[in-house]
């Protein structure tokens, strides 16, 4: 009796062992799944592999396509992993969930599209200054199509991931951005305008060409909307923001009003 008990045993500690080595395992890439979330957390990309880079950079992109077609609530991890070829579990160990990835690409965006802002040149011709950042966000809503909807998403929905970096980043350099173009009112440089409501303008402006592309492309037949819509822009903005030269009287050479 004692025998057979041996041998069943056995026979058990072999199978046990064969599930185990056989059971598929998620791609560790030879760092543990909690030093590979802290270093990317830390900004340590370095530590790395490239295989590690290139699947957080599978997830990232296939993700910044759901999210920009589904808004955060319609979006998924099995969309997530369809698009980006890889499994579930994968996507789980390089990030905690949904939220996670969706506010990895939030703070991605958030310095790239603050970016043209900050590039305004205080000791630049004023004008021309703020034609280049008009120029900008229209390239930006032409490149990066898929960001834009992601952080107009972000904002129908309350901004419930990215109000502190509205709070911290976005606000703070609007009210400086709006300062500066109103210190350039007053030196006659601009025509009088309300600074808050220009920036929001050429927000709206451009980044409609992005949030409302499908129903542009309708209207347009399809057409490259993008040159017709910078000359627009241009002729536009120029005309609110140039100063009006006085009037001069041709009888008496002087100023009119």
């Amino acid at each position: 009796m004692s025998t057979i008990v041996l041998v069943q045993d056995a026979v058990l500690s072999i199978l046990s062992f064969d599930a185990l080595i056989s059971a598929p395992q998620p791609e560790r890439n030879q760092m543990g799944r909690g030093a590979n979330k802290n270093a990317t957390k830390d900004g340590e990309e370095a530590q790395l592999s490239r295989i590690q880079q290139r699947n957080r950079g599978l997830i990232l992109n296939a993700a910044l396509d759901v999210f920009s077609q589904h808004g955060f609530r319609g979006a998924t991890l099995d969309q997530i992993a369809d698009g980006s070829g890889l499994s579930k579990p994968n996507i789980l160990y390089y990030f905690d969930g949904k939220e996670d990835i969706h506010v990895t690409l939030l703070n991605q965006l958030m310095d790239r599209w603050l970016a043209p802002l900050r590039e305004i040149d205080k000791d630049g011709a004023p004008l021309e200054e703020l034609m280049r950042y008009v120029h900008r966000k229209l390239e930006m809503s032409q490149t990066y199509p898929r960001e834009s909807r992601l952080f107009a998403n972000e904002i129908l929905q309350g901004a419930p991931r990215i109000a502190p970096h509205l709070e911290a980043d976005l606000r703070p350099l609007v009210d400086a951005s709006a300062a500066l173009i109103e210190g350039w009112i007053a030196e006659g440089k601009l025509a009088p305008v309300d600074a808050r409501h220009l920036i929001f303008s050429i927000w709206a402006t451009t980044q409609h060409y992005a949030d409302f592309e499908v129903q542009v492309k309708v209207l347009t037949g399809g057409a490259d909307v993008h040159e017709g819509a910078k000359a627009h822009l241009d002729a536009l903005f120029r005309r609110l923001l140039t100063p009006l030269l006085p009037a001069v009287s041709e009888s008496c050479g002087r100023e009119t009003v």
